[in-house]
């Protein structure tokens, strides 16, 4: 069983908290099973974001991966920004977290995979 997304969201703010970064709940989805997307604002305009890894991919029954948008590049915060947009109106559920980090640095490592 996944553990919920609203506890893995708390967890993962704390635990950027004590890494000395700041991380917000941008939009609050679903408590039991909403998608969680991360930004990482790099302060300068530019963001790197990482959404849910696709459910095909083995494992993701018992533990949450992510994948890097972009092929892990930054890109403007207006293009992230719009990007999140879309994900919103297809996915009223999602949650939206978004950590300031001008070294990119996000916190996901163990979580990441690529596609």
């Amino acid at each position: 069983m996944r553990l919920k997304s609203e506890i893995w969201v708390k967890a993962y703010v704390r635990r950027v908290g004590s890494a000395g970064r700041q991380a917000f709940v941008v939009r609050h989805g679903d408590d039991d099973a909403g998608a969680i997307y991360i930004r990482i604002n790099r302060l300068d305009g530019t963001s790197t974001l990482f959404g849910p890894a696709p459910a095909s991919l083995s494992g993701l029954e018992t533990d949450r991966r992510w994948v890097a948008f972009f092929k892990g590049e930054t890109r403007s915060d207006l293009e992230v920004e719009s990007l999140l947009e879309r994900e919103a109106r297809t996915d009223p559920d999602l949650w939206i977290i978004e950590v300031e980090a001008r070294d990119g640095e996000h916190g996901l490592e163990g979580w990441l995979t690529e596609i």
